[in-house]
């Protein structure tokens, strides 16, 4: 059985949804950053990037398996299990495409986004409103692809789309009048029995800290944890 070291994030949440449209059993092991599990000797000999998601795989190639970098994580399963990525050479092309532009774009600006809108304790307006801008670029671009295709690598569900839609759920929803594409696959997506189960995969760990438990109580040792000494004395 493989083990999943997540959370209830955009990155935990995608290897979870995977997982779950694969039909594989998993354990799941929930890695409170709030409390600073990330930083912890035993997590960091599984990452010694301190960040999650992480899979042990036993049944690896040559032997158990650890892995990290959740777009790393879904190509292998997808590979391994022979869904979920095209097998015909353009389609796999395009398919890496456009996980490549969720864990380069989406991921990292969305992230930043967040940062400074809602985690910062100096709230910056440049930072704001550049992340902010660059959000809304980003989106557009998903929706001009949604228009000409049902999925973001073409006819068929794909790991791009798993990588995808954690992120831009709130959005799509949001902003459905200026983003019908993005919010038509959203739905499509979210309809999914596998999408829903992976959702919910550490829902009960939510934090009252993060966005999406109110953002009630951050503190400076949270923010320290996060992206600040602590963060950085961890390596």
């Amino acid at each position: 059985m493989i083990t999943l070291y997540g959370g209830p994030t955009p990155n935990g949440r995608k290897v979870a949804i995977m997982l779950e449209e694969l039909g594989l059993p998993f354990d799941y092991r929930w890695v409170d950053i709030m409390a600073g599990d990330q930083l912890k000797p035993e997590f960091l000999a599984l990452n010694p990037n301190n960040k999650m998601p992480v899979i042990v795989d036993p049944d690896g190639p040559d032997g158990e398996l650890v892995l990290w970098e959740s777009g790393a994580i879904l190509w292998y399963l997808g590979e391994k299990h022979g869904r979920l990525i095209p097998q015909d050479p353009r389609g796999r092309a395009i398919c890496h495409q456009w996980l490549m532009f969720q864990m380069s774009g989406v991921g990292p600006m969305f992230g930043q986004n967040a940062h400074f809108a809602f985690y910062a304790k100096d709230k910056h307006p440049y930072s704001i409103e550049r992340y902010g801008n660059e959000v809304k670029r980003l989106l557009r671009v998903l929706d001009g692809r949604l228009a000409e295709s049902r999925y973001l690598a073409g006819d068929a569900y794909s790991v791009a789309d798993i990588a995808t839609y954690p992120y831009t759920l709130r959005q799509a929803e949001a902003r459905r009048a200026e983003l019908p594409n993005l919010a038509r696959w959203s739905d499509e997506l979210g309809a999914r029995p596998a999408v829903q189960r992976g959702m919910d995969v550490g829902r009960q760990d939510v934090r009252k800290e993060t966005i999406e438990g109110g953002l009630a109580g951050l503190t400076d040792e949270h923010r320290s944890i996060l992206f600040g000494d602590r963060q950085y004395a961890a390596g």
